[in-house]
Formats: C-alpha cells, sequence, structure tokens
C-alpha cells in the first residue's frame, strides 16, 4: 500500500474515529463501520441521493452548533433550544479546476447582538471544521 500524507496539526490524543466506505463516487453509496450512516450518494441535482457537499454542511453546522455551545459555557450563558446553524456549501469553479465555499447562517435567539457576534467568533476559531476550512475556503458566518 502506497500512503501520501499531507502534515498538518498533529493530535496528540484521538477522541474518535468517524469511519465510512464510499463506493461509486458521487453516484454511489457511503455507509459508516457502525451501520448509523448509510447513504446513497447522487450528483447535485440529479438523482435521489444526498451529495457530498450537503454531508459536509450538515457535519459543519452540528459542529458549529457545538463550537457555540462551549463558547456560551465559558460565559455562563445558556443557548436557546432553537439555536440552529442554517450551512450553504457551494461547489463550483475556477480557472478550469473544482472548489467550495460556504455560508453559516447562524440563529441565536434570545443574545443580544454583541453577545452572539463574540459567541460566533470563538466558535470559528475553536470549531475544526473551521480549522480545516480556514485560509482554503471562501468562508462568510452570517448571524441572522
Amino acid at each position: 500500500m502506497n500512503t501520501l500524507e499531507f502534515t498538518g496539526n498533529k493530535i496528540e490524543k484521538v477522541l474518535y474515529t468517524g469511519k465510512t466506505h464510499t463506493t461509486g463516487g458521487r453516484d454511489g453509496a457511503s455507509h459508516s463501520s457502525d451501520g448509523n450512516l448509510q447513504v446513497k450518494l447522487s450528483t447535485p441535482g440529479i438523482g435521489t441521493g444526498t451529495n457530498p457537499e450537503q454531508l459536509f454542511a450538515a457535519g459543519w453546522s452540528a459542529c458549529f452548533i457545538g463550537a457555540l455551545g462551549i463558547a456560551a459555557a465559558k460565559r455562563r450563558i445558556k443557548l436557546s433550544p432553537e439555536t440552529a446553524v442554517d450551512a450553504e456549501v457551494d461547489l463550483g469553479t475556477t480557472n478550469g479546476g473544482y472548489f467550495l465555499q460556504a455560508r453559516l447562517n447562524v440563529h441565536l435567539p434570545g443574545l443580544d447582538a454583541a453577545t452572539a457576534q463574540e459567541l460566533l467568533e470563538e466558535a470559528h476559531q475553536t470549531c475544526p471544521y473551521s480549522k480545516a476550512t480556514r485560509g482554503n475556503i471562501n468562508v462568510q458566518i452570517n448571524l441572522v
């Protein structure tokens, strides 16, 4: 087996490893090793399956809400159960290459704008998805 390795931040302690098996690419299927995720994949706008951009948006939005919760807990703030992130991940082309860009539209009901903005900024600094994309794709985080 040949290995390609691209180094970044080295994890000292692994907390969890998500494992999936995917066949067929954008027109295939993917399932997790524990059986909790089983999805049919399809090209955006074609077919009845989900696509990688939707999966990425779902993962990032869930992770971002977790980061918001940590930031709020540090300030002894309880987030509303209505806290939500509407994530939008675009697939597009530039100069013949494929790229992503994203928008996270964050709903933080019950918080004043200044406090909400502080939470957004801290969450974007600590969320692993935000860290992974930082400097790699265009990202907008909007308080709505």
